[in-house]
């Protein structure tokens, strides 16, 4: 019977034989998808989706570290690399449908407002606090993954950790709430381009409800600390965190919001360009103004 290196080499980082197989498909999985939304951002102009392609490049990176700490299993920088990077990767799939949300409402209603929030406000919003979930989470995660840490230590970076995702998830639910509200006067408008608009906000559903199951999962994963019986069992991490966030990239390649929204007359106007031309809402936008628009 063959020996597992990541066990048998001194000073190994692992705890358990991990499969180099499992992560060069999902480093080739993670690239495809991620190539293709470079693609789709240059083929549809839509240069937000800038955030997406930096999510699937992240948790692409993820793997690549994963299979060199693998077949380097004392390095600790190979280790600490991939486990830093994959609990923080997936916000940035948080934030892109955060601004496409806020884009949807730009472009589907008429006063370009959900529960009197603007679009333009609705993306700040949403965005800085996933910015600071993302603070907090990458600081957890770095004292977690430090190298020779007491177990207070440890439990002290892991609990910091569980509470950025947990601030994250109540960010989701918010979100969730003010999606909710623009899904209700989509329907009660009656528009022509509803159909096309309610097909990306299932999407958009869809990925959050994948973002929720991840983050339930890494909440009971690290309850115990690095040393419960989760961690130690890599078929989890990949149904329940890679599999579900390989899906949500999958997802927006397949309905695109650049073909929901195309051309630079779907583009949300800069501050100073509202300012300029004395506008609120898509409605107002003269048609030789909307194509002028760049995108913001």
């Amino acid at each position: 019977m063959t020996q597992c290196k990541a066990l048998t080499t001194p000073d190994t980082m692992w705890t358990f034989c991990p499969s180099i197989g499992a992560a060069y498909l999902f480093t080739v999985l993670f690239a495809l998808t991620t190539l293709a939304h470079l693609a789709q951002t240059i083929l549809h102009r839509k240069f937000y989706s800038w955030v997406i392609v930096m999510s699937g490049l992240i948790q692409t990176v993820t793997y690549i570290f994963r299979i060199l700490s693998i077949l380097n299993p004392a390095s600790y920088t190979d280790y600490a690399a991939w486990f830093v990077l994959i609990l923080i990767a997936p916000l940035w799939t948080n934030a892109f449908v955060y601004m496409v949300m806020g884009r949807m409402v730009w472009n589907f209603t008429d006063d370009a407002r959900v529960l009197r929030v603007r679009p333009w406000h609705f993306g700040l919003f949403f965005v800085a606090l996933d910015i600071i979930a993302f603070i907090v989470q990458v600081y957890g995660a770095a004292q977690a993954a430090g190298n020779n840490v007491s177990y207070s230590t440890e439990m002290m970076g892991l609990h910091i950790y569980m509470a950025g995702v947990g601030v994250q998830q109540l960010f989701v639910l918010v979100f969730v709430v003010c999606g909710v509200a623009f899904h209700r006067k989509l329907l009660q408008q009656r528009r022509s381009d509803a159909k096309k608009a309610l097909l990306l906000l299932y999407v958009l559903y869809t990925c959050l409800a994948l973002i929720t199951m991840r983050i339930i999962f890494r909440l009971c994963e690290y309850a115990q600390g690095l040393d419960s019986e989760i961690p130690a069992h890599e078929a989890y991490q990949y149904c329940l965190d890679s599999l579900p966030m390989l899906l949500a990239l999958v997802l927006l390649n397949v309905v695109h919001p650049g073909r929901i929204m195309p051309g630079k007359e779907s583009n949300m106007p800069s501050r100073k360009q509202r300012k300029k031309m004395g506008v609120t809402s898509k409605k107002e936008m003269p048609s030789d103004d909307m194509v002028r628009l760049g995108e913001c």
